[in-house]
């Protein structure tokens, strides 16, 4: 089957142009009459959807049909998680929605944490799941399960298809529902006989591109907009955090200009990460609780006061607090704010800049910010001063400081940076900085691990332009590792790292600082797996580095090889990050 990139055959025999497995078109003859899953495909394509991501189940054959004939790649995985995990992967690379498509019961069960997943990052993407056939309802048919009940506290929307006819039309409504305030995930159930039943065509509703829904970008209240330009043109002190949806409504251009034209230091998190590249005058990254801890003007935008912002209560008191959310329910959760506006972050930060440039006088507002800049550069400094002997320890086993630094240094401007796992995801979070936006990737914060393997996936299938480098804990690798065989497969070349330190480590940190050294291990650790041969076994580039001076060579072999590819890093197992030693559930 041919994947969008045209790579060429899948190694399953199909060609992926419109044929069914007997070589025929998908529906051999124009009777006038359309079916369910051809309805599904006709829809997915007017969304601009060009690829399913999927594992084959009765239930759904009839989808796979109707995208053969729509030109929709259907990429097929080892697990149901992985599906859903590449899906919201995709669609957080390309802005457009992913799509999974798994079979009833087990199927839309495997799928729950993927979509789960992308709930909490904000991610748009339908999951569309097969079920029983009306006509056996509550009869216990095959798989059956409740699953809209199951989908519903997890999705912005879920439904069942009631009626063939109606196929099409429930697919743009999923998919308006995905862009409705912050984007997020959908979920459709589709019983066999609506999916495998035809209808005569003009009895269906099938949207045009471009004509089923709304736009969704919202430039925010203009009253605290300039509110908002008199607060930052007046601050002596202010900081701005740059979060995932400066991402997700591609505000990069007005983000860089606000902070530049307005003189105000940036932070930055999640998929907002390279929104300032490295060395960016304004771009800090290790002063930050510094910066939070003095300023008197805190401007956060799209992201919310949860556990990663220590629920607000990390911002100083005193200061001025502005929050720029998608969603108003994130706007004032868990921490008073002084100014809220609820809007895309792209037309907010556009609209403050130009209200603000006309404010920005006095020799003292200037004065005042080049000694914030400056003291907050200072402690940036001796944070780094400090930090640099573990980036360049030769210890063995190796630092997971050294390891991280090598990924850093061995990046370049076009490497897409994807980090699953816990402690090691911690310190690369620390270190590892991508040189433009869209160049991060992590699992959000509903903290899943296995996301890893999928956004590969994703990431090599939506941006065939760009080298993709993933950093994996051998505990997060080992859940959906079995469908890097996928990435082989479909020909797809990535530089993988293992760090192996044998154990889930930010949990035993959490259970040695509670329980004593005697009851660390319990329930942590994993055995001493050589995942280099494992890449190896499944047609990929694989070694095993315990000397930190062979990491680079390492990672350069591996990006030579094109293939995907797995570097086994054997990692001190008793270092840990120190975001994971200040998390307060351990504490």
């Amino acid at each position: 089957m041919t994947d969008e990139n045209g790579k060429g055959e899948n190694g399953k025999g199909n060609t992926g142009k419109g044929e069914n497995a007997n070589g025929r078109a998908g529906q051999n003859k124009d009777d006038g009459l359309i079916s369910g899953g051809h309805l599904v495909a006709k829809a997915l394509k007017a969304e601009g959807v060009e690829v399913i991501y999927t594992l084959c189940g009765g239930h759904i054959i009839d989808i796979y049909d109707g995208c053969a004939d729509e030109g929709i790649s259907v990429v097929d995985v080892r697990h149901e998680q992985v599906a859903a995990h590449a899906a919201d992967g995709y669609a957080r690379l390309t802005g457009r929605p992913g799509c999974a498509v798994v079979t009833a019961g087990p199927g839309t069960t495997d799928a729950v944490t993927g979509v789960a997943n992308a709930l909490r990052a904000e991610s748009p993407m339908l999951l569309i799941g097969g079920q029983g056939a009306h006509t056996q309802h509550k009869m216990g048919s095959l798989q059956d399960l409740p699953h809209v009940d199951m989908m519903t506290p997890i999705t912005k929307f879920a439904a069942t298809v009631p009626d063939t006819a109606r196929a099409a039309d429930m697919v743009s409504m999923a998919f308006r529902e995905c862009y409705h305030g912050a984007p997020g995930p959908s979920f459709l159930e589709i019983p066999r006989d609506v999916l495998d039943a035809k209808v005569p065509r003009e009895q269906a509703r099938v949207p045009s591109p471009g004509h089923y829904r709304a736009s969704t970008r919202q430039p925010g209240d203009p009253e605290a907009v300039e509110r908002l330009a008199g607060l930052l043109a007046a601050a002596e002190r202010p900081a701005i955090l740059l979060g995932g949806q400066v991402w997700t409504t591609r505000a990069t251009g007005a983000a860089r200009e606000l902070v530049r034209t307005l003189d105000v230091p940036a932070y930055m998190n999640g998929a907002g990460r390279g929104t300032l590249p490295p060395g960016d005058p304004h771009h800090f990254q290790l002063s930050r609780r510094h910066a939070f801890s003095r300023a008197d003007l805190i401007v956060i935008v799209g992201t919310p006061f949860d556990f990663r912002m220590g629920y607000g209560k990390r911002l100083s008191p005193e200061a001025t607090v502005v929050q720029i959310d998608l969603d108003y329910r994130t706007v004032g959760k868990n921490r008073d704010v002084d100014l809220g506006i609820v809007g895309s972050a792209d037309l907010v930060l556009a609209a403050v800049t130009q209200a603000a440039s006309g404010q920005l006088n006095g020799a003292a507002r200037t004065t005042g910010r080049k000694v914030w800049l400056e003291e907050l550069r200072e402690v940036e400094q001796k944070a780094a001063d400090k930090r640099e002997p573990l980036l360049r320890s030769a210890a063995d086993p190796i630092h997971p400081y050294r390891l991280v630094h090598e990924i850093n240094e061995f990046l370049t401007p076009d490497s897409l940076f994807i980090g699953d796992g816990g402690d090691i995801v911690t310190f690369s979070g620390q270190v590892v900085q991508p040189h433009s936006p869209g160049h991060w990737m992590d699992p959000g914060p509903l903290g899943t691990l296995g996301v890893g393997v999928p956004f590969v996936l994703a990431a090599k299938q939506a941006r065939p332009d760009k080298e993709v480098v993933a950093l994996f804990g051998d505990g997060a690798f080992s859940l959906t590792g079995w469908d890097f065989e996928t990435l082989v497969r479909y020909d797809l070349p990535f530089v993988g790292i293992v760090g192996n330190n044998s154990s889930m480590n930010q949990i035993r940190y959490g259970q040695r600082a509670k329980y004593g050294a005697a009851r660390e291990r319990l329930g942590n650790t994993l055995g001493d797996v050589p995942y280099d041969a494992f890449a190896r076994m499944l047609g990929g580039h694989g070694e095993e580095v315990r000397d930190p001076a062979q990491l680079r060579p390492a990672l350069e072999r591996a990006r030579e090889s094109g293939k995907p590819s797995l570097i086994n890093v054997w990692l001190d197992p008793d270092v840990y990050a120190p975001g994971t030693m200040n998390q307060t559930m351990y504490k």
